[in-house]
């Protein structure tokens, strides 16, 4: 896609930023979007994106992800607020801009008649310099169906010929609106090794998406959104640290007598005093603690337990993830409206 000796390599007239001497690709403040004068999109957006970083951008169904980025891409007017990519603005150097953005929509309508060639040619004849058509379908494992009408593709194949139509412009910034919907785990993994190959290559990413091990495995950063704003920036591990906990204990009570019936809670007040738990959520019947030392945590909990007349119905531990930092900041899970 690019010369490997390029990789990192500042644009001309592109500006340094959040690296210090690193350029900056993407850079907003203070972005805002309001529709008929009332609904608030976007709410004060601040954003600075190094060139040839995978940004993530992360958050429930209407916090403003989407309208965000078409806004980035020059698809949507901001209210008000300053947007620069790669040092340009879209009012005076929209053609400049066109020419070196690859972008993949959340919903990409194509046309039905045409075969996956034609389409991704199609798109290739908008850039003045496009990769080869052969070339891209091959990336995106789409040449046995490069004959196929795009009306006889699964979702899962037209999901890589949306992306396939991003690549062929090749692109120095890569939009990715939740990619990798409606593929399966093996089409999943040759998408994220294109991803990190276009990466590898200097350039960069913007990506959204609601499958956490995609967002840990792929974005050096990311922000977490709601409401129109950004409410936590920071690469995965430092997000995850401020959990308070790097494991998350998950356990649900249960009556010792046979009989009664049902679940059982304890109290808030006698579970933050076990030893080695930073934090608490509950979900349900489930509770989740944050903790710090599980193999201190769980002999107290089974003696809190076992002092209460209860029983544990459920245990598990896990390492804390980046879903876990989202519901102690909202109290939301990402796939809620």
């Amino acid at each position: 896609m690019i010369d490997p000796s390029a990789a990192g390599r500042a644009l001309p007239g592109t500006p340094t930023g959040y690296y210090g001497s690193m350029p900056t690709a993407i850079r907003c403040v203070n972005l805002r979007k309001t529709y008929d004068g009332r609904v608030e999109a976007v709410r004060g957006l601040d954003l600075e994106i190094a060139v040839g970083e995978c940004f993530g951008l992360l958050g429930p169904n209407g916090a403003g992800k989407t309208t965000s980025i078409e806004i980035l891409e020059g698809l949507s007017e901001a209210t008000s607020g300053e947007v620069e990519i790669f040092g340009r603005t879209w009012k005076q150097h929209r053609r400049e801009l066109q020419q070196m953005l690859g972008v993949s929509l959340q919903e990409t309508r194509l046309s039905e008649k045409l075969t996956v060639r034609e389409t991704v040619a199609l798109f290739g004849a908008f850039y003045r310099h496009p990769l080869p058509v052969d070339d891209v379908l091959a990336t995106l494992s789409l040449t046995e169906k490069r004959d196929a009408w795009v009306g006889k593709l699964s979702g899962g194949q037209r999901q890589r010929l949306a992306v396939a139509c991003a690549l062929v412009a090749d692109p120095q910034l890569l939009f990715l609106d939740e990619p990798t919907t409606g593929l399966d785990p093996q089409s999943r993994r040759q998408l994220w090794a294109v991803i990190r190959e276009f990466q590898r290559q200097g350039r960069t990413v913007l990506l959204t998406t609601h499958y956490m091990d995609e967002a840990e495995r792929l974005c050096d950063r990311l922000a977490i959104m709601d409401h129109g704003r950004v409410m936590i920036t920071g690469t995965p591990a430092e997000l995850i640290a401020q959990v308070g906990g790097h494991h998350v204990l998950e356990f649900s009570c249960a009556p010792a007598s046979e009989t009664t019936a049902g679940h059982v809670s304890l109290p808030d007040t006698l579970l933050q005093i076990l030893p080695g738990v930073q934090g608490l959520h509950r979900d349900d019947n489930r509770v989740a603690l944050h903790v710090a030392e599980p193999h201190a945590t769980v002999p107290a909990l089974f003696e809190l337990v076992r002092r209460q007349g209860l029983e544990l119905a459920h245990l598990s531990t896990r390492h804390a993830s980046l879903e876990d930092v989202f519901v102690k900041l909202t109290g939301r899970h990402l796939r809620e409206d």
